[in-house]
């Protein structure tokens, strides 16, 4: 299975969106990840489906989008519209995590599922034919430059022997040596915000990230 790299737009200047997504489209990236927050499930409010509107024609890179929010089923169809290609919903914020990823499905986008760095591996697994992606984090949502979390790994692991064909994303502190610990672990996409965009370029970064894990896969 091939390595994605996610970049997280979090961490850009949101003065200068525009011009962080146009950067990342010359990049070496594979998606594009952005991180919808409400106030509400994590501190921050971040932005929504208007603004992804409003930077989907700036590229083509598919739109990962992770919904950090309460009630996401009733955004799915904004986020929709706004063109993203899929959506991720948080396992901790859907009492009813079967019928919202079944209404993702139905909107004729991707679904995903993400669990919090406290959440056991298990309660995903009765929802993994509905989803294409677990994502697991290795922070505790909400804010960027979070140092990397190991325990969640050995979910990472546990997803991978039963999921063998599943993008398994990490999220949260990820760098050069974090990407090879993640890969080794069984994870094949990988998101990064503040390492991306703490560079002079996103795309000197994520040259990094990609050599890191040419390396990883040699090991």
């Amino acid at each position: 299975m091939s390595y994605i790299l996610s970049p997280s737009i979090l961490s850009a200047d949101f003065g200068m969106l525009a011009e962080a997504v146009s950067q990342l489209d010359e990049a070496d990236c594979d998606w594009i990840h952005l991180d919808v927050m409400d106030g509400r499930f994590v501190p921050p409010i971040t932005f929504g489906a208007q603004c992804v509107a409003a930077i989907r024609p700036l590229t083509r890179k598919p739109f990962d989008c992770h919904l950090m929010i309460e009630k996401p089923e009733t955004q799915i169809n904004a986020f929709k519209d706004a063109g993203v290609d899929r959506l991720i919903v948080h396992q901790e914020t859907c009492p009813h995590l079967h019928r919202v990823l079944e209404t993702i499905r139905a909107s004729d986008r991707l679904a995903g599922v993400a669990i919090n760095p406290a959440t056991p591996a298990s309660m995903v697994a009765d929802v993994l034919d509905l989803v294409d992606l677990v994502l697991v984090m290795t922070v505790n949502p909400g804010w960027g430059g979070q140092s990397f979390l190991q325990r969640p790994l050995e979910k990472v692991r546990a997803i991978r022997s039963v999921a063998p064909t599943h993008h398994i994303e990490v999220d949260g502190g990820i760098d050069n040596n974090t990407i090879v610990q993640a890969a080794l672990a069984g994870a094949n996409a990988f998101v990064a915000g503040n390492y991306t965009f703490s560079a002079e370029t996103p795309a000197a970064r994520l040259a990094q990230l990609r050599k890191a894990l040419c390396n990883a896969s040699k090991s």
